[in-house]
């Protein structure tokens, strides 16, 4: 068989931020991420909405992230195979989850079949990667070479993310409940980043005004320094919200008067990143253009 011959199937899980219905219509695979609530299990955008999410998450339940099943993962990869030559799966980051690290283990059964791309992307930096990957593979290449190219690709992208709240912080204790009373008498807001595989702090803002110009700041400065320059034919630009539409849409419409004629692509963060930060969250992302 020749190598151009070759079908290959992109797939992700749903920390991508990319819906089952958008899947449809992308030609790509969605493995949706399972979740405890008050020990009952739910699969994201299966049998548990966004607005569902929230409901129970603001009413105090008790939400835990899980990783997907090795039966769920190794049965949606053998239903690909039946139609497809090879499998590009494409995890959220190995430094969020353990879901990567089972996934590569789970591929060694499928004799090269499956490549599992470990690149250290979530929301809307892994759906870029999804992107990048179906574009890879209409120009020929297999799945080995995409998971390569992906892989070398992985720290040309950045997001920062400003919180609401530190209460799912401290209830996850990702903080002391110290650091969270502080905050939360100081009204801060603090803003996260995610560079390669770490969520860690980045600053600290005392409104959100102050926060945003911060992540923009930010953002420019990694453009410029980082990714060769912020221009709409080098970079994608990306913003991600919990729970919040408009106030995504309001922060995307600041992001064009500082970066004009670039094609800003808002999704809500996935369910797993925003029980840990809770909803009124907003991050920018960018990722350089594979070219």
């Amino acid at each position: 068989m020749r190598q151009l011959d070759k079908k290959i199937a992109v797939v992700t899980d749903s920390n991508s931020g990319i819906t089952q219905k958008e899947a449809k219509e992308l030609g790509v695979r969605v493995l949706p991420m399972p979740f405890m609530i008050n020990e009952e299990t739910f699969f994201e955008d299966i049998t548990l909405t966004q607005e569902e999410f929230y409901q129970r998450l603001e009413g105090g339940a008790d939400v835990v992230t899980s990783q997907p099943s090795p039966e769920a993962v190794m049965d949606l990869w053998r239903e690909i195979l039946e139609e497809y030559d090879e499998i590009v799966y494409i995890p959220m980051s190995s430094g969020l989850s353990g879901s990567c690290q089972s996934a590569i283990m789970l591929s060694e059964d499928f004799d090269g079949k499956v490549q599992v791309v470990n690149n250290q992307r979530i929301s809307v930096t892994q759906r870029q990667s999804v992107m990048d990957a179906k574009m890879l593979a209409q120009r020929g290449m297999d799945a080995a070479q995409i998971k390569e190219a992906l892989e070398q690709d992985k720290f040309n992208s950045s997001i920062y993310i400003m919180l609401d709240t530190l209460y799912y912080l401290k209830k996850g204790g990702r903080i002391t409940p110290a650091a969270a009373a502080i905050g939360t008498i100081l009204k801060l807001k603090p803003v996260l980043q995610i560079q390669g595989e770490k969520l860690d702090a980045f600053a600290k803002a005392r409104t959100s005004s102050q926060g945003k110009s911060i992540m923009i700041t930010a953002i420019k400065n990694d453009m410029e320094n980082r990714f060769g320059g912020a221009k709409a034919d080098n970079i994608w630009l990306e913003v991600a919200y919990t729970k919040d539409f408009e106030a995504a849409q309001q922060f995307s419409e600041e992001l064009l008067k500082e970066f004009p004629g670039f094609d800003i692509v808002i999704n809500p963060l996935s369910l797993s990143v925003a029980c840990h930060i809770g909803p009124g969250a907003l991050a920018v992302a960018c990722c350089k253009k594979m070219k």
